[in-house]
C-alpha cells in the first residue's frame, strides 16, 4: 500500500497496560494513529468500517482509566469493537479478521479474555453487565468495575429497556455508555449547563455528596426511597439547565451528558470521575459515526460494511455484476413492490433492516405502506400480527438468526390467531464472514413444531416470486419464506407471478437407483452434484424439490417411500429437527424403511469464513454432495 502510515506510538501498544504507560495528552495522537491503522486495514479486508470509526477515543478513554481485563466492558452487537480488538493483543493477527481460521468477527470469550460476553446481537449488553456487576458484588470484588456500550439504535431493542428497568431497582454500580451517534453535537447554551456537568463529575463533589448521604443514613433522615426521589431531583434540576429531556430521570439511574465522545481527554476525566460512584449510571456521549474518514461520515450507511475500497480517495472497489443473476433480496424487494401495487393491503415491515433486506424499495415508492421500526424483532412480528388482525397484509423480513428473538412472538401473537402475517427470513443458511451468531441455521427447526404454519423455500428468483404471489392470496394464514444471502441462478428473474398450490412439491428428474430430496436453492448445488454421479457411476438419480416444509406434500413422499430404498435428505439448515428429520417422521409413521442419510448443517455452532468454505466445511458444496452420493449409491 502506498503511504504507508508511521505510528510513533501504536506500535509500542500490544495491550491496555502499554496504554496506560502513557500521558494523557498523548490519547489523541494514539486515537489517530487507532484511526489510520483500521482504515488501513479494512481498505483491503473488509469489514464493518462506520461503526468502529466512531468509537476510537471511546475505545482508547476506556483501556486507559479502566482496569481491563479484570474491568469488565461488554460491548453491544460488536460492529463497533475493531479498536477494542486492536488495543487487546490482536492488532498482528487483525489482517485475518473475519476469514477463515482467523480472528472472529465480534467479540468472543473463546477468542481473548478481554472479549466479556459474546455480541452478535444487539441489545443485550446491559442485561449481561448488569449480570456481571451483580456477580462482582456477591463475590465480595469491590474494585472490579463493569462498563456496558450500548449504540442509540439497540437502546431501540426491548431487551435494553428490560436491562435498564432491572438495573435501576437492582443495588449495582455498573456504568451504562450510550453511544449516540444519530444527531450533530449539540453547543453548551449557557454556562450553567456546563458548571453543573462539571461539578456533577468532578471527585470532590462525588466524594462529599457519598459522605453526607451516609451521614443522612445513619441519622435516619434518608432512607433508600428518599434516596432514589433525591437522584430523581437532582436529575430534573440537571434537565432544566440543559434544556432537555432524557428517559433516564424518573429509573433512579444518574444521568451525565451528553458530551463530545471525539474529546479523548475530557472523554477520560469523565470516565475517571465517575469510575467509582455508586449507584447505577449513565454516560451519554455523541460520536459521528465514519469519524475522520469524510465519505464515511456523509453516508454512514453506505459505508457500515463498504467492501475493499481506496484509502486515499475513498473509491469503493465495486464489482462488476453485469450479466450476473440478481440478489434473492433484491427480488424481494421489487415483487413486494409489484405486488403492493395490485393489493393494497399489502404493507412492509423490518427491523432496521431496510437496505439490507431490499424493503427500502418499497419505502422509496410507497413510503406510508413501509415501517422500520428499529432494532425490536418481537414487536415487528406482533406490529404485523396486529395489522393482520384488522385486514392488512404485512410482510415482515426478518434475517433468519434474528427471527430467533421473535419465536414467542410468532407463536402466540400470530400462529394461535391463524393470522395473515408473510413472515420472510432472509440470509437463512450460512451466511459466512459473519460467523455463529448470524448463520440462519436454526429457522426450518425451530418453526417446524408451531400449527397453523407453512413453511416454504424456493429454489431460485422464480420461485420466490411465486411464493410471495400466493402467501399474499386469501386465507393462506401464516406463511414463512426463507431464503439466503447472495445471488440466485436465473438471470432474467421477471417470470409471471402464478399460484403455487400450498404443500405441493416437484419431482424435478426420475431416477431408480437413489431418491435425493432437497429443499430451497441447495436443490441447485445438489442437481449439479447428481448430474456428476451419474455420468461417473452409470446411475440414475431421481430429484425430488420439496418446496414446502410444512405441509408435507405426502402424495410425493408416499411416491418416494413405495419406490425407493435409499433416500438422501439435503437442507442449508441445522441437521436436528429440520426437513430430513420431517422425511425420517414421516417414513417411520407410514411404515416405510428406506436407509436414509441426511445432510444438512451439522450440530455445532459453525465458525466464520466466505460461504464457499462453510460450505465444503460442512460437507454440503457440490463436492462434498457428490462425495455422500457415491459412498450411499455404492
Amino acid at each position: 500500500m502506498k503511504n504507508e502510515p508511521i505510528y510513533n506510538l501504536l506500535n509500542a501498544i500490544n495491550y491496555p497496560e502499554d496504554l496506560r504507560k502513557l500521558d494523557v495528552d498523548q490519547l489523541p495522537e494514539v486515537c489517530d494513529e487507532l484511526r489510520q491503522d483500521i482504515i488501513k486495514e479494512l481498505c483491503c479486508n473488509p469489514g464493518h468500517f462506520a461503526a468502529s470509526l466512531g468509537t476510537v477515543e471511546l475505545t482508547v478513554a476506556l483501556h486507559y482509566v479502566y482496569n481491563t481485563p479484570y474491568d469488565r466492558i461488554v460491548w453491544d452487537v460488536g460492529h463497533q469493537a475493531y479498536g477494542h480488538k486492536i488495543l487487546t493483543g490482536r492488532r498482528e493477527a487483525f489482517s485475518t479478521n473475519r476469514k477463515f481460521g482467523g480472528i472472529r468477527p465480534f467479540p468472543s470469550p473463546e477468542e481473548s479474555e478481554y472479549d466479556t460476553f459474546t455480541c452478535g446481537h444487539a441489545s443485550n449488553s446491559i442485561s449481561a453487565a448488569l449480570g456481571m456487576a451483580v456477580a462482582a458484588a456477591r463475590k465480595g470484588e469491590t474494585q472490579r468495575h463493569v462498563v456496558a456500550i450500548i449504540g442509540d439504535g439497540s437502546m431501540s431493542g426491548g431487551l435494553a429497556f428490560e436491562g435498564l428497568n432491572n438495573a435501576s431497582t437492582t443495588p449495582n454500580n455498573l456504568l451504562i455508555i450510550l453511544n449516540d451517534n444519530d444527531m450533530a453535537i449539540d453547543r453548551s447554551v449557557g454556562g450553567m449547563k456546563q458548571y453543573l456537568f462539571n461539578l456533577t463529575t468532578s471527585n470532590r463533589y462525588n466524594q462529599l455528596r457519598f459522605k453526607l448521604s451516609r451521614m443522612l443514613f445513619k441519622l435516619g433522615i434518608l432512607n433508600e426511597e428518599r434516596r432514589k426521589a433525591l437522584i430523581r431531583f437532582g436529575n430534573s434540576l440537571k434537565s432544566m439547565a440543559a434544556q432537555q429531556q432524557n428517559i433516564f430521570e424518573g429509573m433512579n439511574i444518574r444521568y451525565f451528558g451528553p458530551i463530545d465522545g471525539h474529546d479523548v481527554k475530557n472523554l477520560a476525566r469523565v470516565l475517571h470521575d465517575i469510575k467509582d460512584l455508586q449507584g447505577p449510571k449513565i454516560l451519554h456521549l455523541h460520536t459521528i459515526k465514519g469519524k475522520g474518514f469524510a465519505p464515511a461520515e456523509e453516508h454512514a450507511t453506505e459505508w457500515h460494511a463498504p467492501g475493499k475500497f481506496d484509502p486515499v480517495t475513498g473509491e469503493r472497489f465495486i464489482a462488476n455484476t453485469e450479466g450476473m443473476p440478481p440478489l434473492f433480496q433484491e427480488v424481494f424487494g421489487h415483487t413486494l413492490v409489484e405486488l403492493a401495487e395490485a393489493n393494497p393491503k399489502i404493507v412492509g415491515v423490518t427491523p432496521a433492516m431496510p437496505s439490507g433486506c431490499s424493503m427500502n424499495i418499497l419505502m422509496e415508492k410507497m413510503p406510508e405502506r413501509a415501517f422500520d421500526v428499529g432494532i425490536a424483532e418481537g414487536h415487528a412480528v406482533t406490529f404485523s400480527g396486529g395489522m393482520a388482525k384488522d385486514g392488512m397484509l404485512p410482510f415482515c423480513n426478518i434475517y433468519s438468526s434474528f427471527m430467533q428473538r421473535a419465536y414467542d412472538n410468532m407463536i402466540h401473537d400470530v400462529a394461535i390467531q391463524n393470522l395473515s402475517v408473510i413472515l420472510c427470513l432472509d440470509r437463512a443458511g450460512l451466511v459466512g464472514e459473519d460467523g455463529p451468531t448470524h448463520h440462519g441455521a436454526f429457522d426450518m427447526a425451530y418453526l417446524r413444531p408451531i400449527p397453523n404454519l407453512t413453511i416454504s423455500s424456493p429454489m431460485d428468483e422464480h420461485e420466490l416470486r411465486r411464493l410471495m404471489y400466493t402467501a399474499q392470496l386469501p386465507d393462506k394464514g401464516p406463511f414463512v419464506i426463507r431464503y439466503p444471502r447472495g445471488r440466485g441462478v436465473v438471470v432474467d428473474w421477471q417470470c409471471p407471478l402464478e399460484e403455487i398450490p400450498v404443500g405441493k412439491g416437484r419431482k424435478l428428474k426420475d431416477g431408480d437407483n437413489l431418491a435425493v430430496i432437497t429443499i430451497g436453492p441447495i436443490g441447485n448445488t445438489a442437481a449439479r452434484a447428481i448430474s456428476r454421479a451419474e455420468s461417473e457411476l452409470g446411475k440414475s438419480i431421481a430429484h425430488y424439490d420439496l418446496r414446502f416444509l410444512k405441509p408435507l406434500d405426502e402424495r410425493l413422499l408416499h411416491e418416494i417411500g413405495r419406490k425407493h430404498q435409499r433416500i438422501l435428505t439435503i437442507e442449508d439448515g441445522i441437521i436436528k429437527g429440520g426437513m430430513g428429520s420431517a422425511i425420517l417422521e414421516f417414513m417411520a409413521d407410514n411404515e416405510y424403511k428406506p436407509t436414509l442419510k441426511r445432510i444438512g448443517i451439522p450440530n455445532i455452532f459453525v465458525e466464520h469464513g466466505s460461504v464457499a468454505e462453510l460450505y465444503h466445511l460442512c460437507g454440503m458444496d457440490e463436492e462434498g454432495i457428490l462425495t455422500k452420493i457415491k459412498e450411499f449409491i455404492n
